[in-house]
């Protein structure tokens, strides 16, 4: 009796062995198949111009009577908003900030007989306006305030003193441009599947990707700021299975 049972346990074990290789075979193959994916990059770019722009004009006044220097201030206002009103930008946003005013008696290593004006008074005379291209071309003409006796220094805030342009249509062009974007990886998916004879499968991970507001003419010391014309630009990254 024992030497029939023997057959018949080698066999159910041969069956368990070959039936539990071929599992594992179609496990690794799965494991395989999941494994099988490229990943891709679409890009999606768009030039947009600037719809804001913020244009500091920091003044300086200098004189031993500090009425007097005040008066000089004053007056350069004065000059600086017919400047504007002449071509034609609305003064009404125009702001006076950072008013500060210096005694150089006051400093310890500059004795009076060195001081050619005592007092110096500063401030920041800030131009905002939703027209880019007019704010862009009295900037251009600025040495007539030179001329009339206006006396402008320059300064660290808001760059370095000319026109700070933005773009703050943004939102609006992100569902066009994510939508090219992710477009156009598809594209290269479909092409890199093609070449390596595989057949594209669903999205196994995207990533939108970040936007960037660039110069649109990049190139060494152009600072996106300075700059009416801007080119957005958007990389989306995308996994797509491969079967």
């Amino acid at each position: 009796m024992a030497s029939e049972r023997a057959p018949l346990a080698s066999l159910i074990l041969a069956v368990g062995l070959a039936l539990g290789g071929l599992l594992t075979g179609l496990g690794l193959s799965r494991v395989r198949a999941a494994d099988r994916f490229v990943t891709v990059k679409g890009i999606s770019e768009r030039e947009a111009q600037a719809d804001l722009v913020i244009w500091p004009l920091r003044l300086s006044a200098a004189d031993n009577d500090l009425a007097r220097a005040h008066a000089q201030l004053e007056s350069s206002i004065v000059v600086i908003r017919r400047f504007l009103a002449r071509n034609q930008i609305d003064t009404s946003q125009m702001a006076r900030q950072d008013f500060r005013v210096t005694d150089a008696y006051t400093n310890q290593y500059a004795g009076p007989e060195r001081v050619t004006s005592r007092y110096v008074i500063r401030e920041t005379i800030l131009v905002r306006s939703d027209k880019p291209q007019l704010v862009l071309a009295a900037s251009q003409r600025v040495a007539e305030l030179v001329s009339a006796g206006v006396v402008l220094s320059s300064g660290e805030e808001y760059g370095g003193g000319g026109p700070t342009f933005v773009f703050t249509g943004l939102n609006r062009l992100k569902p066009e441009m994510i939508a090219e974007a992710t477009g156009r990886a598809r594209e290269s998916a479909e092409q890199f599947a093609r070449d390596s004879r595989s057949t594209l499968g669903g999205i196994r991970r995207a990533n939108q990707g970040v936007f960037e507001i660039l110069p649109r003419d990049q190139a060494p010391g152009i600072s996106e700021a300075s700059q009416i014309v801007k080119t957005v630009r958007v990389v989306s990254t995308v996994e797509y299975f491969l079967r």
